[in-house]
């Protein structure tokens, strides 16, 4: 079996789909849009220049180009999977189509945060949301636990709560106020937070000014492979949802992965099998809910079956039908 996957793989979880698929033992390739760079400097000034100049992106341009003579080179495939369709031209759906007997796409973005076109080239539409599989009749799944089991007791972590974030004011806002509820509770946590250089000056009108020297600043992000070690380093990881969105990111499987607890906003959390109000806090309304013992008791076990559930082998199976 032969079996594609397009994507813009800027935090690199998609390339474990790839992985795995090869591990099964199915020729499996990855045409990673993120990937694709310009040629040399001149290519790069020229980009730049039309971008400001012209109001247009040859990049973008360019990438489209990418697939479709990626697509060349490795010929028909059993299955295509579109991650976040959005990125692509309709035209050149139409030609992924052709590549494909079954064209997938999965959405793990929200159609209000960024809405999804061309959706009729496809046979089957996976998302994580629960109001766009209600809304718009897509078949639901969630993102996958793609990491290697390591049980709790096999861990020493120093801090009780662990979040990484980028710029965004609904989360930050919302930071904000968990920080003013955890410093009289003497918690040990840590907050990272990866962007540009000239956020940190936006943050006075988000965040109070002694709160803003918790905060550790990164302009790189956090390599993907490292990520496990500041989890495996917390008893606790915070999830606070982007707005209009009520998936559940992929923190909340990397903490199942690692047996750590979890701190979300998230409340369509409750209505999932793996859900334990000993191992997940939600957050209410003034987060007055925050308390010391959920920090200080430790981490219930997961049924096999449930764990299980989330793992990528079975999203794997599920999205291509390999068990069927």
């Amino acid at each position: 079996m032969k079996i594609c996957l397009i994507s813009f793989d800027f935090w690199h979880y998609d390339e474990h789909i790839v992985e795995k698929l090869s591990d099964k033992g199915i020729e499996a390739c990855h045409i990673n849009i993120g990937a694709f760079t310009h040629k040399n400097t001149g290519e790069r000034i020229k980009n730049t220049f039309s971008k400001i100049f012209l109001g247009k992106n040859p990049k973008h341009h360019k990438r489209q180009s990418f697939i479709l003579e990626s697509l060349e080179k490795i010929g028909k495939q059993d299955q295509i999977l579109v991650i976040n369709p959005e990125a692509i031209e309709e035209n050149i759906h139409q030609k992924i189509r052709e590549y494909a007997d079954r064209n997938i796409a999965y959405l793990y973005d929200s159609m209000a945060r960024n809405p999804a076109t061309h959706l009729h080239y496809f046979d089957t539409i996976f998302s994580f949301d629960d109001n766009d599989v209600k809304n718009f009749g897509f078949e639901k799944i969630t993102n996958y636990n793609y990491l290697d089991h390591i049980p709790a007791e096999k861990q020493h972590p120093k801090l009780d709560l662990f979040y990484i974030t980028s710029y965004d004011k609904k989360r930050l806002s919302a930071l904000n106020t968990l920080i003013n509820r955890l410093l009289p509770l003497k918690i040990k946590f840590e907050v990272y937070m990866v962007g540009k250089k000239g956020w940190k000056n936006k943050l006075n009108q988000i965040i109070d000014p002694k709160n803003i020297d918790i905060l550790k600043f990164g302009r790189k992000k956090i390599p993907h492979h490292a990520l496990p070690d500041y989890y495996k380093n917390t008893k606790v990881i915070l999830d606070l949802m982007r707005a209009n969105q009520t998936g559940l990111s992929f923190r909340i499987f990397e903490a199942m992965a690692l047996e750590k607890k979890i701190i979300t906003d998230n409340s369509t959390i409750k209505t999932y099998d793996f859900y334990n109000p000993n191992n997940i806090l939600v957050l209410d309304k003034n987060f007055r809910n925050v308390n010391k013992d959920f920090f200080n008791t430790p981490y219930e076990k997961l049924p096999e079956e449930v764990y299980n559930k989330y793992t990528l082998d079975h999203w794997v199976n599920t999205v291509f039908k390999l068990n069927s």
